[in-house]
């Protein structure tokens, strides 16, 4: 090993020390009923279906999830340029855990934050196993006609003018996932209790994606339950906000994004 690779390793290995020494899950998080003053925009999705809609920076979006769904997809989007959109893997890998939960940030592919887990009742969300799609319907429930993530977002992804090739892998909220010694992903026996929620502060204007819909590995039959989307007016982060400053690599994501709005 020469010293270069000595050097890179050895910087590997601090970094990874304290990404991994840094978890968020004691930081406060939101009240979890909200002020009705503070509420801009209520939508319930139904079990199977999905929406879509803008969410302006510095407003938090609230997934709430009150009859205990396993599994709501969502992807998100820079609203003034949907070419830049969350990337499972950078979001996974510079924060050094496939938990996510709060405290954490969503990156996009550009190295920007998109959005900050601001609060998280339940703290497990999948950025790895992806969405239910016809053939995980097939596998699972012997019925490839049920609604599912994927084409959801193909018909969300048509109204803004984009296509197939523009549904990235997603992140699905309240889902337990986890890996097996050998590697293998599996739902954990935790669920996700009733009245369940997750806050995400928008970073920039977004373009978000919701897919109701089961995700493939989890348990039981196909009998999703409606969800509720609230936005609010959340306030104006701090110098010191757990979110930016958590990790040096959060640091840096908000670096560039702020630099758009300069």
């Amino acid at each position: 090993m020469n010293n270069q690779t000595t050097t890179e390793k050895a910087l590997y290995d601090t970094l990874h020390k304290q990404g991994r020494s840094r978890r968020p899950a004691d930081l406060p998080g939101n009240p979890a009923t909200l002020p009705a003053n503070l509420i801009v925009k209520t939508e319930t999705i139904p079990g199977g279906w999905g929406s879509s809609f803008t969410v302006p920076r510095g407003q938090t979006m609230r997934i709430a999830n009150p009859d205990a769904t396993p599994g709501v997809s969502i992807l998100l989007y820079n609203a003034k340029d949907p070419s830049e959109r969350f990337n499972a893997g950078d979001t996974v890998k510079v924060q050094w855990s496939a938990r996510l939960g709060k405290g954490m940030v969503l990156f996009s592919d550009m190295g920007r934050v998109l959005a900050s887990l601001t609060d998280d009742s339940f703290g497990f969300n999948d950025a790895l196993t992806g969405g239910s799609s016809p053939q995980t319907n097939a596998e699972k429930y012997g019925n490839a006609t049920l609604r599912n993530t994927r084409e959801n977002f193909v018909l969300l992804a048509a109204k803004h003018g984009l296509g197939r090739a523009d549904v990235p892998p997603c992140l699905t909220l309240f889902a337990p996932v986890v890996v097996d010694e050998a590697g293998k992903f599996f739902w954990s026996q935790q669920s996700p209790a009733s009245d369940a929620y997750v806050d995400l502060r928008a970073e920039m204007d977004l373009l978000v994606f919701v897919s109701n819909c089961p995700h493939p590995l989890s348990p039981g039959h196909y009998e999703p339950k409606p969800i509720n989307v609230l936005l609010w007016q959340s306030p104006a982060p701090a110098e010191d906000d757990p979110c930016r400053t958590l990790t040096e690599e959060a640091r840096r994501g908000f670096d560039n994004t702020d630099a758009l709005f300069a």
